[in-house]
């Protein structure tokens, strides 16, 4: 059978299991050698060194950004910028690509298979260290961070100070990121006031280290060529580095939830103490992200139950569905100890924090999956988004997306991926129209535009798990139908060894494993080309922008906050700068009615159904808001040549 990458990590049995299309049961078996094996071994330590090249590669890349110095407000400086982070990325990646080449090409298929582990890795980590780098050159010259002090990171900014005044958890917000921002405010910035200067921290690391943390998740399951065809994409499209922590949380949750299914799944061939250990570590890791990100629990806890109640070995006696229930037990027990603080306070508060915050992702068709906007969309609406595609709606890349979920669920449906995503997605896919069903009637959004990531993720992993399975079973036919016939078998006959036959049949094959090892080599570089490019758009969006309705105005912010010293930060536009803020969280009064961000007062009874609130401005009042600024900016500009004339 032919292979895109070597063998999955911590997995041992048939190359048939190995590629996730053999029986349901089909996967690693954990030996009495295996359970002895010291962490010296080869494997634990190839894994190890490909999480060190991963984490090295993306902090790395971060750290050598720090050296570009540009004027992030001027668009030229960020066109500077953005060439330059793709130049330094080149000078990285093209050698580590030419090692993969060189080694497809030439030498060993072992030392090819470790270059291989080592490159996908270090590719995984540079694809989220551009993103990372690209949001150092945004931020330049400042310390604050993405946002500023407004919205989420003014939000985030309160929690940390109400954390560093002991004055424990903020509602039913997850508490970890602002903890970790205020123990890294007391560390770095010597406490309170300086928060801000941490969540600037946290944001590049975590956007960096994005890309590792996806990539390892997948190894868990898959080889490094499809881990890192899912981990990228995912990776670039997803991220938000104003708030990395939320995404990363769902980016491992899905590899981490297959795991523990396939880990019941073979609860029959587990030691009991190997159960207990793996249950009580995956309970913890568990209940740390949901203490980082709830959110991905509640779309992801339908299908998650689903997948449960089928993977159970109901029908492999007792003694195996006792250890199956041992093994749930102990990972619901411990992830609930570790997750008890929010658990406690969502019981408590849960009721009286509805989401009524409506944006264009609210107003659009609910049926559309394929596509995120912000509630800073520029000058789109909901009559011009999503743009139409060619087919009922559909573009081209959403009819190929679901041909590779096709093949997925047609060819890959015996891997515990494949039918874990598939749950998933369904139990999304009905909550997401639940809540958006209920939301004019209860007078309440529950966050449901959020589920259009996990759907799209969830398509994503099928498709590439169909891909797969195309060229792990492609690959077999292929041999069968166009091998010489009788040429395996009359060799294996005359030397009578199972060696023997092994060799003749390693010599009749019509797919030579050199051409594979090219053909994975060249793919490799294709998903590098695409992390380039997907990076420079991802960073492009947050590059500094005075418009209100793009997401340049996050960095914009930051460079309009004073510094410690009271100054305006380097390359400030505004010569009289904000004040740093140093307020605790405190709860905001709860609305009985939808907020309709983004809608003019003239629109409100059309898309909303009521008057709008004093607050919200109409057309009339932005037009005679543009025409004080034209004013504006034209007696400035005549002020400077009189300056220049005198």
């Amino acid at each position: 059978m032919t292979h895109l990458a070597p063998e999955v990590v911590g997995a041992s049995g048939t190359a048939h299991s190995r590629t996730g299309t053999g029986t349901p049961d089909a996967g690693p078996v954990s030996s009495p050698s295996a359970a002895r094996r010291p962490w010296t071994s080869r494997r634990r330590v190839l894994a190890v060194a490909e999480g060190v090249v991963s984490l090295a590669a993306a902090l790395g890349y971060m750290l050598l950004s720090r050296r570009i110095d540009v004027d992030p407000i001027v668009r030229l400086g960020q066109v500077s910028g953005l060439a330059t982070l793709q130049m330094y990325a080149a000078i990285i990646g093209l050698p580590l690509l030419g090692v993969l080449l060189y080694t497809a090409h030439r030498g060993p298929a072992r030392r090819h298979q470790l270059v291989k582990r080592l490159v996908c890795a270090a590719l995984a980590g540079l694809a989220t260290g551009v993103i990372a780098g690209g949001i150092v050159v945004a931020l330049h010259g400042t310390p604050h961070p993405l946002g500023g002090q407004e919205g989420d990171p003014g939000v985030l900014i309160d929690m940390a100070n109400s954390f560093l005044h002991h004055e424990g958890m903020s509602g039913i917000y997850p508490p970890a990121f602002p903890a970790l921002m205020a123990l890294w405010a007391k560390i770095r910035y010597n406490g309170r006031g300086e928060t801000g200067f941490a969540l600037h921290d946290l944001q590049i690391f975590f956007t960096a280290v994005a890309g590792p943390m996806a990539y390892l998740a997948w190894r868990i399951l898959l080889r490094p060529f499809w881990a890192l065809l899912i981990a990228v994409p995912a990776a670039v499209l997803f991220l938000d580095p104003i708030r990395p922590y939320s995404h990363i949380v769902m980016i491992v949750l899905l590899p981490l939830l297959g795991y523990w299914l396939r880990e019941m799944r073979l609860a029959g061939r587990r030691a009991t103490r190997h159960l207990l250990v793996r249950g009580l570590v995956l309970g913890v890791t568990f209940g740390a992200l949901f203490l980082w990100y709830s959110g991905w629990y509640i779309w992801a806890a339908p299908g998650a139950l689903m997948a449960a109640l089928f993977f159970f070995p109901w029908r492999q006696g007792a003694a195996t569905a006792k250890k199956a229930g041992l093994y749930i037990g102990v990972t619901l027990l411990s992830a609930g100890i570790v997750a008890a603080p929010l658990l406690y306070q969502m019981a408590r508060l849960g009721a009286e924090n509805p989401d009524r915050y409506a944006f264009l992702a609210v107003y659009a068709d609910p049926g559309y999956v394929l596509g995120w906007v912000s509630d800073r969309s520029g000058t789109l609406t909901y009559q011009t988004w999503p743009v139409a595609g060619e087919m009922a709606g559909q573009s081209g890349f959403a009819l190929l997306l679901l041909f590779g979920v096709g093949l997925g669920l047609g060819l890959g449906l015996r891997n515990i991926m494949v039918r874990t995503a598939a749950a998933v997605l369904a139990g999304a896919w009905l909550a997401r129209f639940w809540f958006a069903g209920h939301m004019a009637q209860d007078k309440a959004i529950q966050l449901y535009p959020r589920t259009t990531w996990i759907i799209m993720y969830c398509l994503m992993i099928l498709a590439v798990l169909g891909m797969m399975a195309v060229v792990n079973r492609g690959s077999g036919w292929t041999e069968r139908m166009l091998r010489p016939g009788g040429a395996g078998a009359g060799a294996g006959s005359a030397s009578g060894s199972v060696s023997g036959s092994a060799s003749a049949a390693g010599l009749a094959r019509v797919i030579p494993p050199r051409v594979v090892r090219q053909l994975a080599a060249g793919m490799v570089c294709v998903v590098a080309l695409f992390a380039a490019m997907g990076s420079s758009w991802s960073v492009n969006r947050y590059m500094p922008s005075s418009d209100v309705d793009s997401m340049g105005i996050d960095a914009y912010r930051a460079h309009v906050i004073k510094q410690r010293d009271g100054s305006c930060p380097r390359f400030s536009p505004r010569e009289n700068c904000w004040d740093i803020e140093k307020d605790d969280w405190k709860p905001g009064p709860i609305q009985d009615f939808i907020w309709c961000a983004g809608i003019v007062a003239d629109d409100w009874p059309s898309v909303c159904g009521m008057e709008a609130p004093k607050r919200v401005r109409s057309r009339a009042d932005i037009e005679r808001d543009a025409e004080a600024e034209r004013q504006a900016r034209k007696e400035a500009s005549q002020t400077q040549k009189d300056a220049q004339k005198r």
